[in-house]
């Protein structure tokens, strides 16, 4: 006899998946463990109970569902962009509607400046073959002009769905077929040789952003449509441009298509992007002599060092002291270790656990945050409207430090621990350790995880405060 599940839990019951459709010759995607269910899953009707008539955002209300039962899809946006540090849950409908246009016409001005120096942008089409040279002399290239004059070059109607190498047409990329073309009109590139190094470094990440923009979240139903690989493209494109000091590297584009996907408009998904790369953009700086992520690695090693110290022996013996096969799992938070619905389900259990009321102030007004928080009123923040991380950082002094350690170190830490028996008994090499962690993909339970990385916080203040 066949059981029937009661009409009114099956919409709570809803895998998370179900709401980012996978494209269905995509068999090998992991299936995502986060199902979305009523009186956990922070919903739109709790989420909306939690303002005020003005606007003002009672956060507090919403942190412990979301550390425990995530978001569902359908305010998913919103939420995030309060999580992130784009508004002040203290400010009113009216004051956020304000600082949302304000921002609109900020991306508008940067987009417009990015497209007067390279017309692509915004144009609903995108590069993925090398523009310019390093020293700023235009790319004479048949693939080159078929790019970037989309006017003045056409393909052939019979090989417009094969000629997906170096130009985006569908959003797809094959190595394999050449396409064929038949030009039209041909419109030389300019002649004109660039000087300026800010603009030459920009363009020569262009190329790298469009392959990196076929490549990600390729199973997805929603990156079958140009228009929004496009977008996904300007949105890196501009972000390159104002950040003088990190720029473009490969993994941004990872962190960046939920919001694309989230957020309808492109200028709202760029500032939650922004808000975003806020946390993380040092694990992208580069040097001559270091990488940004290396401070995190060595965090990595050090809490495990504290919590496990006979795996981190093993790892030290192994050769793996540097902790760089735990790299991929920081840049980019976990993106190729889950489903797609449970990374994000993750990341807003993460941002939940450790939100700080006085993100967007920090942001926003970095000067005065901390006279905000301890101003002439003497009002510490309500410890009630932080996460619970964060609870756990001021209890222990840590947020004295000039750079609390993050949820996402102990996140990998704890996932660690869970495969150190393994670890221990199976790994001989380095190639062994990355196996291991490699053949997980698809079987991590994200809420298991993030408890896991509460306990380990709990554990690690607690010794390390020990002299």
């Amino acid at each position: 006899m066949e059981f029937r599940v009661p009409a009114i839990w099956r919409d709570p019951g809803a895998p998370a998946d179900s709401f980012y459709e996978v494209r269905p010759e995509c068999t090998d995607v992991p299936k995502t463990r986060f199902r979305i269910k009523a009186g956990k899953t922070l919903s739109a009707r709790k989420w909306h109970a939690a303002f005020s008539p003005e606007g003002h955002l009672d956060i507090g209300k919403t942190l412990s569902r979301i550390q425990h039962g995530g978001i569902h899809p359908s305010i998913r946006g919103e939420v995030w962009e309060f999580l992130l540090g784009c508004y002040d849950p203290k400010s009113t409908f009216d004051e956020r509607e304000q600082i949302r246009q304000r921002r609109r016409v900020q991306y508008a001005r940067w987009k417009e400046e990015c497209h007067n120096m390279f017309p692509l942008i915004g144009s609903g089409r995108f590069v993925t073959a090398p523009i310019i040279t390093e020293d700023g002399k235009a790319v004479h290239d048949p693939i080159v002009l078929l790019q970037t004059n989309p006017h003045g070059a056409v393909l052939t109607p019979q090989n417009t769905s094969q000629a997906t190498t170096g130009i985006a047409t569908n959003g797809t990329a094959s190595a394999s077929m050449e396409p064929e073309f038949s030009f039209v009109e041909t419109l030389q590139p300019s002649s004109h040789v660039i000087l300026d190094k800010k603009e030459i470094q920009w363009k020569l990440t262009l190329h790298q952003i469009g392959l990196d923009v076929v490549r990600t979240d390729r199973p997805l139903v929603f990156y079958e449509k140009q228009e929004n690989l496009s977008k996904l493209w300007d949105i890196l494109a501009i972000y390159a441009w104002i950040d003088k000091d990190v720029g473009y590297c490969q993994g941004m584009s990872d962190l960046c298509s939920p919001m694309i996907m989230l957020l309808n408009d492109e200028a709202d998904a760029f500032w939650c992007f922004e808000r975003l790369m806020r946390r993380l953009r040092g694990n992208f700086r580069c040097t001559e002599s270091s990488v940004g992520v290396e401070a995190q690695l060595g965090n990595l090693a050090a809490i495990t060092q504290v919590i496990d110290p006979k795996l981190h022996q093993h790892i030290e013996t192994l050769g793996g002291g540097d902790y760089l096969f735990a790299f991929r799992m920081i840049m980019v938070l976990f993106r190729r270790e889950f489903s797609f619905g449970d990374s994000l389900y993750l990341w807003e259990m993460m941002w939940a656990l450790e939100y700080d009321p006085d993100l967007f102030s920090m942001y926003e007004e970095p000067d005065l945050a901390g006279e905000k928080a301890d101003g002439p009123k003497g009002k510490a923040k309500s410890i009630r409207q932080c996460g619970k991380f964060e609870r756990e950082n001021m209890r222990n002094g840590a947020k004295n430090s000039d750079a609390p350690l993050p949820i996402s170190i102990f996140l990998v830490a704890s996932v660690l621990k869970d495969k150190s028996t393994k670890l221990l008994q199976e790994a001989r090499g380095l190639d062994d350790v990355v196996k291991i962690l490699n053949d997980m993909t698809g079987n991590l339970d994200a809420k298991k995880a993030c408890s896991g990385a509460m306990k380990l916080h709990k554990k690690y203040l607690k010794k390390a405060k020990k002299p």
